[in-house]
């Protein structure tokens, strides 16, 4: 039970550790910088407020598509079958997406009009071949825990990809954390009416991060905030949480649709517990008892980050940012020699400096997905 029941507070977690500390995964980069700004502006908890939000909304909103989904999916329309067969030009064309959407404009020459945006977009380009080249060289590399644990090469990639360079970044930046103002957010009439699409294209944003392989719910929030429009960073926030939550959601009902899993945790329930295929109407046992505990867990969670995340915003003033954030950096590297050795460690160095690149340029970090979606596609071609 402990990916469904602890997977949403985790996610909340997570989001406030990368808007105070900088250090987001990949699923959390694109949050962070609305988050971040939120943060200077003394609404750290505001942040957390809304992403809170949009995870419990994106559940109940989950809920009520379970059994849609489930005849879409599997039988009678067998949609999965059948984007498998197109599944090598759906991966194309998410990957175009993803890098004409990119809004980045970078002045090179001091040429103005629309070379800078063009500009961003070639580097875009860029970033997701490089990651995309390092994807295919590491998946080759042998790596070998020094004391005997498992050794997913990954790990340092991902690690440097995603993790180091914004710890990087906030320890040569030192910025100066202001107090933090305990809000609760705002609802007016407009603002329900926009949280509730966010929540809505969020989920539906996830619900596709759990079908297709692959992309990562950074992916399905770009999707998402296309089809919803444009927004401010509060429902950017809103969206990606709804994304993150549904996509933890539907891994696990996929996992009993099509048997395939999606992500670690389906993969460690799938040792855990014998996962029938969903045939008929009324949903296998297991999976019950799985999305009661999530149900629970997410409703719990809503509310102890609520909680946790006053106490925090309250206190954080006084944390020593910079050695928080050089003991990440250290925990990082020690966790990576543990788990891959010293080839570990250098595959984690080039991931970093590969990962800076988007972080000095102001291109999304997303586009370093091209070191999953490259091999993807070329398998599938």
């Amino acid at each position: 039970m402990f990916p469904s029941r602890w997977s949403t507070f985790l996610w909340h977690f997570f989001t406030f550790g990368g808007t105070v500390l900088g250090a987001p995964d990949e699923d959390t980069a694109l949050t962070v910088l609305p988050a971040h700004s939120l943060l200077m502006e003394g609404k750290g908890y505001e942040a957390v407020a809304l992403s809170a939000l949009g995870s419990y909304g994106a559940i109940v909103f989950c809920f009520l598509l379970l059994f849609p989904i489930r005849f879409i999916i599997g039988e009678p329309l067998f949609f999965y079958e059948n984007l498998r067969e197109i599944m090598f030009w759906v991966l194309v064309a998410i990957s175009i997406l993803m890098i004409g959407t990119e809004k980045a404009k970078i002045d090179v020459f001091g040429i103005k009009g629309i070379f800078p945006s063009v500009m961003g977009m070639i580097f875009a380009v860029f970033v997701f071949f490089l990651s995309g080249v390092f994807g295919m060289v590491i998946f080759g590399v042998p790596v070998d825990s020094p004391i005997g644990l498992s050794s997913p090469v990954l790990f340092p990639a991902l690690a440097g990809l995603f993790g180091t360079p914004t710890l990087l970044t906030s320890l040569m930046t030192k910025p100066v954390i202001p107090e933090q103002i305990i809000e609760e957010p705002v609802f007016d009439k407009k603002t329900r009416k926009s949280s509730t699409l966010s929540v809505m294209t969020g989920s539906l944003g996830g619900i596709l991060v759990s079908i297709i392989p692959g992309i990562t719910s950074a992916t399905g929030t770009i999707l998402a905030m296309n089809a919803r429009g444009e927004s401010d960073k509060r429902q950017t926030i809103v969206t990606l949480s709804a994304v993150n939550t549904a996509c933890a959601f539907f891994v696990v009902v996929v996992l009993f649709i099509i048997l395939r899993s999606r992500s670690g945790a389906t993969l460690a329930a799938k040792e855990l517990m014998s996962v029938s295929e969903w045939t008929v109407l009324f949903m296998p046992t297991y999976l019950s008892y799985l999305l009661i505990a999530l149900l629970l867990g997410g409703t719990l969670s809503y509310f102890l980050t609520l909680k946790v995340g006053k106490i925090f915003a309250k206190h954080f003033g006084n944390v020593p940012y910079a050695l928080v954030v050089k003991l990440t950096i250290m925990l990082i590297v020690i966790l990576v020699f543990l788990f891959t050795g010293l080839v570990g460690i250098l595959i984690l160095v080039v991931a970093t400096c590969i990962g800076l690149l988007p972080v000095e340029w102001g291109v999304r970090r997303s586009h370093c997905m091209g070191v999953l979606l490259i091999p993807i596609i070329l398998y599938f071609m």
